[in-house]
């Protein structure tokens, strides 16, 4: 008998420990199981429910229109930077422009035209030119016109734009007149302690292969960018739907206003310049010369770049010439934009 009250208690003694044990969620597992069957399925239905809102509707077209008009551009002009970048020496660039510092600034920006690069692939190559023995002032007036006024970008500009030619004669001018203030600018005023630049490779390394170099430098740019991109598409929606009109009107109804809102946007936003033209295009509730403001300003001054630079050049270089060019872009804008647009 003694033995059998002994078995009889130990099955209670360890249900005993391990209801002890148990975590007191376990004893509601059934509301839990039925919380994960149903939580999901009402945040699907009702946000199914807002997604198929007008609002939402006008939100996804605007972004999806942004993002495939800009798609090819930004495809055609990632895969000519990394060209540029694996099969063109640097010292090509040394060898062309004029030894005369004030003549090799202007030089230097119209070589942007048939130089295509994005923003971020200008800031390591115009490091090289530095190191290569390029005067500053004219490595810098190619950092801004090259991802401003290259081909693909113009092209992209047209087709944003149909019908209107002069919009991108205006861009073109005003980039070009924008990069050769700043690079006469840093002639006249800029002073070396400023500048502190740290030599970071760009181009063809020797023994190594130049596709690898392509496939490398091509993948990096179209996948950064194309995050930019997507980023911009979305922000330009929202801009577009979320904004109550009154908002809008008060900036696009002044002309005091509207240029250095949108100029301040294109910092802010930081689309990549291949598709910058689209997005600028959906902003139809501001002047062409607002626009074009925007256009102008976003490939020289946004907030990766001016992270670049100051990676690059250092702070005290990325603050002040940020600063400068954002300045000297919202005036060549207003400028040729007033009289071309």
């Amino acid at each position: 008998m003694q033995r059998t009250h002994e078995r009889t208690e130990a099955p209670d003694t360890d249900g005993a420990a391990r209801d002890e044990t148990a975590p007191d969620w376990f004893r509601f597992w059934p509301l839990l199981l039925l919380g994960a069957a149903t939580v999901p399925g009402t945040v699907l239905y009702f946000g199914g429910r807002w997604m198929e809102t007008p609002a939402m509707q006008a939100w996804r077209t605007v972004c999806l229109a942004v993002t495939v008009q800009a798609l090819p551009f930004l495809l055609l002009g990632t895969a000519l930077s990394g060209a540029i970048n694996a099969f063109v020496p640097a010292r090509v660039f040394s060898r062309v422009l004029p030894r005369r510092p004030v003549l090799a600034v202007p030089v230097a920006g119209m070589a942007g035209a048939v130089l295509p690069g994005c923003e971020c692939a200008s800031v390591p190559v115009a490091n090289s030119l530095i190191a290569r023995g390029v005067t500053p002032a004219a490595a810098f007036a190619f950092l801004l016109s090259a991802p401003a006024i290259n081909p693909v970008v113009l092209t992209a500009t047209a087709v944003a734009f149909p019908g209107h030619p002069a919009m991108v004669a205006a861009r073109l001018l005003a980039s070009l007149g924008t990069a050769a203030v700043m690079g006469w600018l840093w002639l006249w005023l800029g002073r070396a302690e400023w500048l502190r630049p740290k030599l970071r490779h760009s181009g063809h390394q020797v023994g190594g292969s130049r596709w690898r170099e392509f496939r490398a430098g091509f993948q990096h740019d179209f996948l950064h960018a194309g995050g930019f991109l997507v980023v911009g598409a979305m922000a330009a929606a929202t801009f577009n739907v979320a904004v109550p009109r009154s908002v809008l009107d008060a900036f696009s109804g002044s002309p005091w206003l509207s240029v250095p809102f949108l100029a301040a946007l294109a910092i802010v936003l930081a689309v990549c310049s291949e598709a910058d033209a689209f997005v600028a295009a959906s902003l139809s509730g501001f002047s062409p010369v607002a626009r074009l403001a925007f256009m102008v300003v976003g490939p020289m001054v946004d907030l990766k770049l001016i992270a670049l630079q100051a990676g690059t050049f250092g702070r005290a270089f990325a603050v002040r010439f940020s600063a400068a060019t954002t300045v000297v872009a919202v005036l060549s804008s207003s400028l040729i934009g007033g009289a071309l647009l």
